[in-house]
């Protein structure tokens, strides 16, 4: 009876031991700050990724997807036609001919084949940057950004990824 106790006292201690490391070792991902630059104004347009070949689309948005806080979340319009991210656009992203409201007025998602056959441009962007961790993404934010657009420096304040 005691050596039961013992290994069940264990095996508890063992999953408390468990549970205690993956909270102290969790990790919060938060999104990054990407600013991007299209040949085209796909502003309005729905972004998909597309495969690295860019033959197939790999993932593409729900319709709630689109919106933040019941508002469409339309990338911020930066300095000299940059863009700032609100929909997780990257160096895969294509855009589609659906504009966001069209899209969300849809009864069923269309499948990626009929995505492809909706893109508008399989490779739209002249530059893609990642400035960072989104910790709070304010106008400050927006105002640094422009700044840095205008002094030139959103290459040396921020990595280009494309």
């Amino acid at each position: 009876m005691i050596i039961k106790r013992v290994a069940g006292l264990l095996i508890a201690g063992l999953l408390l031991q468990v549970k205690v490391q993956a909270q102290t070792h969790s990790v919060t991902v938060l999104p990054h700050i990407i600013v991007y630059k299209t040949k085209k104004d796909y502003r309005n347009r729905v972004p998909v990724t597309l495969s690295a070949d860019k033959k197939q689309v790999v993932s593409y948005p729900d319709q709630g997807d689109l919106k933040t806080g019941g508002a469409s979340a339309l990338p911020v319009l930066l300095h000299k036609g940059y863009l700032l991210d609100r929909r997780g656009v990257g160096i895969h992203s294509a855009f589609t001919h659906y504009t966001y409201k069209e899209y969300g007025l849809l009864k069923e998602l269309p499948s990626p084949d009929e995505f492809m056959s909706r893109i508008a441009d399989k490779d739209p962007m002249v530059a893609v940057y990642d400035c960072g961790l989104k910790k709070n993404p304010d106008t400050a934010t927006v105002r640094q950004l422009n700044t840095w657009i205008d002094q030139k420096a959103l290459g040396q304040k921020c990595k280009r990824i494309k």
